[in-house]
């Protein structure tokens, strides 16, 4: 009888225990922007990560206000962007818990070595209007990316119409709707210039002709975000698991990790959570 006791005991303990497939199934999906995928920021973080929470971290990576969309429609337990202005009205219309800053890097201008526009400086407002003077080859995003939206803010502040400019989609400003990495493929293979993030570009294998036009404005800071989906908005949200990933990129580990990650010896994201 004790045995038998003993052998039901052990057995309803193993069926209370994960398999090892359903301990796999524990993860987290994060929407978040193409430069922390592209620039292989998330490849170096997310092991470390998971490694010491068990939880696994699948990535959408989309433009900033694609990732925004993805999650109000609740398809996201976390987003990891960048466009602080869109970040702010995605929590006060509830969709978001709360915003924590988490790191920053800038915007560069990017463009032929040759620079027949002569952009090169370290004024963006100036660069893009000379751009647009010699009608320079310039492709962008065009993809409601936290980039695009830092790009189409730069032409304005530079005071150019790009409806007039560029005739909407003209021949010297093309409208890809793609994510950082083929935008630069695009803009290498004709020539042109493009504003990028630094993070992208440093991971950016085929650069052409190209090299780095402008950098170093004080405008071109580029701020990054987190937040958690609100479960009050969408009830399968994965809350508990998705702040466990916010707490620890926000603390000194996860801090620690980005400020480690580098390429060529150069850093490409600088932790600053409060």
């Amino acid at each position: 009888m004790t045995a038998l006791r003993f052998l039901l005991t052990a057995l309803v303990v193993a069926m209370a225990q994960p398999s090892g497939a359903q301990a796999q199934q524990r993860f987290i999906t994060v929407a978040s922007t193409t430069s922390t995928e592209q620039s292989g920021l998330f490849g170096h973080l997310l092991p470390a990560f998971e490694k010491a929470s068990g939880i696994r971290v699948r990535v959408v990576a989309l433009g900033t206000g694609q990732a925004l969309d993805l999650a109000r429609r609740g398809d996201a337990d976390v987003v990891f962007v960048h466009d602080p202005a869109a970040e702010e009205k995605f929590v006060a219309e509830a969709f978001g818990v709360k915003r924590q800053q988490v790191m920053y890097n800038d915007f560069i201008l990017v463009g032929p070595k040759a620079d027949p526009a002569k952009a090169a400086g370290q004024d963006i407002l100036e660069g893009l209007r000379r751009v647009a003077t010699t009608q320079a080859p310039f492709v962008s995003r065009g993809d409601k990316s936290g980039t695009h939206t830092a790009e189409l803010r730069y032409w304005k502040a530079a005071g150019v119409d790009l409806a007039t400019a560029s005739g909407i989609r003209g021949p010297w400003y093309r409208d890809t709707g793609s994510g950082m990495g083929p935008a630069l493929n695009t803009a290498a293979s004709m020539n042109a210039y493009i504003l990028a993030d630094r993070g992208t570009w440093l991971n950016f294998r085929n650069r052409g002709e190209l090299g780095i036009v402008v950098a170093g404005d004080q405008a071109l800071f580029n701020q990054y975000g987190v937040i958690l989906v609100n479960p009050a908005k969408h009830a399968h949200v994965k809350a508990a698991d998705g702040q466990k990933f916010i707490d620890w990129i926000v603390s000194p580990a996860g801090q620690q990790a980005i400020a480690a990650y580098r390429i060529g010896g150069e850093q490409l994201f600088f932790p600053n959570a409060r």
